[in-house]
Order: C-alpha cells, then sequence, then structure tokens
C-alpha cells in the first residue's frame, strides 16, 4: 500500500510541475504577442521595426558652426544633445537615415580621451572628436555600421560629434578646426 502512495504522490507532483511549466510557457507567449501587436491583426515584423525606428527620429536641440582654424565660416548644421549618460549610450543606434545637415553632438562632463564604437548604429558616420576648447583633434571617417571596433581620440576630448558618412570631406573640415554650438530650445 505505501508503493501505491508513494506511486500516486510521484505521479501528483510530476503533473504539477507540468502544470507550472504550461502556465509558465503560456505567459511567456502571451507576453511576446502583446510586445509584437498593437491590437491590430495585420501588423508585421516590418511595422514593428518602422514603428522603432520613427521612436529615433531627429528632433533639432540646436545648432553648430564649423569654422577653419583661421575663423573663417565653413557651415553650420542642426544638432541634437546627447548630454546625460542615457543619450550618450542610445546614441545614433537604430536610426535608418540622417540628413546631411545633422548631427549629434555628445557631451561629456570632463575632458579625457573617448572611444567610440558602432553596435546597433545603421548608417556610416563621420565622428568629429572637440576638446575643451572647441577645436577638433580627431576625426573617424566613413565608420562602419554594426562594428564594434573602438575609434578613439587621438588626445582628450570633451565633445563628439557624428555627422553622415562624408560631410567632413565634402566641407574640407580637419583636425585644428572649431567648432560653435548652441541650443536653440
Amino acid at each position: 500500500m505505501s508503493k501505491t502512495k508513494s506511486k500516486n504522490k510521484d505521479s501528483k507532483s510530476k503533473s504539477f510541475q507540468i502544470t507550472i511549466v504550461i502556465v509558465l510557457v503560456a505567459f511567456v507567449i502571451l507576453a511576446l504577442a502583446n510586445l509584437f501587436t498593437d491590437n491590430n491583426p495585420t501588423t508585421t515584423t516590418k511595422n514593428i521595426v518602422k514603428k522603432s525606428v520613427e521612436t529615433f527620429n531627429f528632433k533639432k536641440e540646436g545648432e553648430l558652426t564649423f569654422q577653419s582654424k583661421d575663423g573663417d565660416f565653413i557651415d553650420t548644421i542642426n544638432i541634437e544633445f546627447a548630454d546625460n549618460v542615457h543619450e550618450r549610450s542610445q546614441g545614433l543606434m537604430y536610426r535608418s537615415t540622417m540628413e546631411e545637415n545633422q548631427g549629434m553632438l555628445f557631451i561629456f562632463p570632463y575632458e579625457e580621451r573617448q572611444s567610440f564604437y558602432m553596435r546597433n548604429t545603421i548608417i556610416s558616420l563621420d565622428m568629429i572628436f572637440i576638446n575643451s576648447k572647441l577645436e577638433i583633434v580627431t576625426i573617424h571617417k566613413n565608420t562602419e555600421p554594426y562594428s564594434e571596433e573602438s575609434k578613439v581620440s587621438t588626445a582628450p576630448a570633451q565633445y563628439v560629434l557624428e555627422t553622415i558618412a562624408g560631410y567632413t570631406d565634402k566641407y574640407n573640415i580637419s583636425v585644428g578646426d572649431k567648432v560653435i554650438f548652441r541650443k536653440t530650445n
């Protein structure tokens, strides 16, 4: 009789474990379904990706002007600021486009050698490293999308500006040139 009770107990225990696993799997499936739908049965993965990219549209927060070493005007672009930890870590990841007259200015609390990479960055960029005197100290041109190779400043920098790839060549921007920026919002 004790063997029968033991078998029934083991059977009930296994049955309970299977029920828990089924409930957990169902919960995970429902959670994933909620993530990938917007209560519209025609939602597709393409629409979800489109929504994610739309979330990261450019938002003008200021302007930045380039000047030659001699102080001559080169060009002005609209910029978005990345001036806190969250914004700096997000950067331009997941954005599929950026206009030639747009950029993102990363502002760090103090000047030191900076290092950037292109993880989850879809578009090729020019990375412009700028010191606390607003002088360009390093330029990495035409960076490779999705690359995890570090792009490091050759001198201490407090700011890093990312523009569309080819921008620095088109406007002959080089090390030693200067920038001036201002917030518009």
